[in-house]
């Protein structure tokens, strides 16, 4: 499945479309237990739909971001994150790029420099003040993600808002005026008070959890022992690559990261600098 990204439909629309659909920020899939999110007409959603916004094409078929007032039925309404899980690789992303549009769009209904509501742009995803001709753009926060290394163990931490029993790699928002480098060696010893080196990029993942774009890293541990960042750390820790605790579904790049970083480990790709 491959994907297309536009802001206006084509001329000829596709008879059936990826219609994702949200009802107070939760996505709509078909209300049965084994049933699969599948394309669509769009005209029940269209003649509901509170707002709508073009995507682009999934392989030959549209796809479209809905917000509608009420679960309509046969469909329930599901958590973007648990959502997510059940969708192919190409499909979760389009999920994810359809809930960062609407959140975008329904913060940016009045100008942000002199509260005129706003209107939509025609040409691009934007949305314009027709008095001050301020522009407002979807919003992207950089965050970086760095999985700590030292020999064969793993430094893994747990924020108060994880599932119990899950870790995951240290993570945070990037600062005005900061790179990316800089951002990686300021959150680890901010929140766990050790210091690192060999920063190597490892991927990146649109993160619709508001609308993050995640670049991921590892980095190997040179001194300090941990000390958390109690208002942001719950527990950090140590771990063995053949005996890590809970950890991050290989949907998100945490999990995807934690993973081939301990292959790598094991296959003693990694090595000290």
């Amino acid at each position: 499945m491959i994907f297309h990204p536009a802001v206006q439909p084509p001329p000829a629309a596709s008879p059936l479309a990826w219609c994702l659909a949200f009802v107070e920020g939760q996505l709509l899939l078909p209300d049965a237990d084994a049933a699969e999110l599948q394309p669509q007409p769009t005209l029940a959603f269209e003649a509901v739909a509170r707002s709508r916004h073009y995507l682009g094409r999934l392989d030959a078929l549209d796809c479209w971001a809905y917000v509608l007032p009420e679960t309509p039925p046969g469909w329930r309404a599901v958590g973007l994150r648990a959502a997510m899980l059940q969708f192919p690789a190409a499909l979760m992303g389009v999920a994810s790029r359809a809930a960062q549009v609407l959140e975008w769009d329904r913060t940016h209904r009045f100008c942000g420099v002199c509260g005129t509501p706003t209107e939509p742009a025609a040409h691009e995803r934007a949305r314009k003040c027709p008095a001050c001709g301020h522009s407002a753009y979807p919003r992207l926060s950089p965050a970086m993600m760095v999985l700590v290394w030292r020999g064969r163990e793993l430094l893994l931490a747990r924020a108060p808002h994880y599932a119990k029993g899950m870790y995951s790699a240290l993570a945070g928002f990037v600062e005005t005026g900061e790179s990316l480098e800089e951002c990686v060696h300021r959150e680890v010893a901010e929140e766990v008070g050790v210091r690192v080196r060999g920063l190597r990029y490892y991927g990146s993942q649109s993160w619709p959890f508001p609308h993050s774009l995640m670049v991921a890293y590892t980095a190997e541990w040179t001194s300090g022992e941990i000390v958390r960042q109690e208002d942001e750390i719950e527990d950090a820790g140590w771990y063995d690559i053949d005996a890590l605790p809970g950890v991050p579904p290989r949907f998100s790049i945490a999990g995807h990261l934690i993973r081939d970083t301990a292959e790598a480990l094991r296959a003693g790709v990694l090595a000290g600098l």
